[in-house]
């Protein structure tokens, strides 16, 4: 690896498998300092334990155990990295929750605010406790996964798209704040990507037949490296 992140503090949420490991492993390859949010604790552990493995204790991740549907704890992630390292570099939004494939008059009301809670709500809130660290940055950068389903019409996608198509806009008006400022704000969609919401979403197809997370995981780190020069932009990993 070449080392484009060397010694920044990188934020990855859905940290604990498919999209975000991938990620979480190739941003220590190339020197970040992780800090991995996942609402399971052995998954996060596992994770840790591979770049530990792979690069020593030195590149260890610092992990939080947080459900991103506690709002309120999400809104603490900011005070606490300042408390703990006095800076971020960069933010990864990727957990998501795919929710019920049904009419979108079926889906169970829950179901429904879990969805948009951990696909939008909570990178809102995201965005306002990091946005103050990130404006510190030499270099501040974000990256939230979207999806195809965000555009178009999606029958049965219900609360996933609708809450995707949410995020896009969302995550293009803070760019549209932040152009004069050393931040990079994006979105990045994987397309077709071999992660459990992928075969739970698409239950007949191969797997074999997709790209891994780590196939893709080059496109993060070219939009979290600092000489990154998109902004306000819907990057295709495909």
């Amino acid at each position: 690896m070449t080392g484009r992140l060397k010694d920044r503090v990188a934020l990855i949420t859905g940290a604990s498998r498919g999209i975000g490991a991938a990620v979480a492993e190739r941003f220590a390859a190339e020197g970040a300092h992780l800090v991995l949010v996942a609402r399971t604790r052995g998954g996060l552990e596992e994770i840790d334990d591979r770049i530990r493995k792979a690069h020593g204790d030195d590149r260890a991740a610092t992990l939080l155990e947080l459900d991103m549907t506690d709002l309120d704890s999400v809104d603490r992630i900011g005070p606490t990295l300042a408390e703990r390292f006095g800076r971020l570099d960069i933010v990864v939004g990727n957990a998501g929750l795919l929710g019920e494939m049904a009419p979108i008059n079926h889906i169970d009301a829950k179901v429904w605010t879990d969805v948009v809670d951990v696909n939008l709500n909570a990178n809102w809130r995201l965005i306002r406790t990091t946005d103050p660290l990130l404006r510190q940055s030499n270099a501040g950068r974000a990256i939230f996964v979207t999806s195809g389903a965000a555009r178009g019409k999606r029958p049965y996608w219900g609360a996933y798209a609708v809450s995707k198509a949410a995020l896009e806009m969302m995550v293009t008006c803070w760019a549209a704040e932040t152009e004069e400022t050393n931040m990079k704000i994006n979105l990045l969609d994987p397309g077709a990507t071999r992660t459990s919401m992928r075969a739970e979403a698409y239950p007949g197809e191969d797997p074999a037949t997709l790209k891994t997370p780590e196939d893709i995981s080059g496109y993060f780190v070219d939009l979290a490296a600092p000489e990154c020069m998109h902004h306000g932009e819907i990057i295709p990993a495909y």
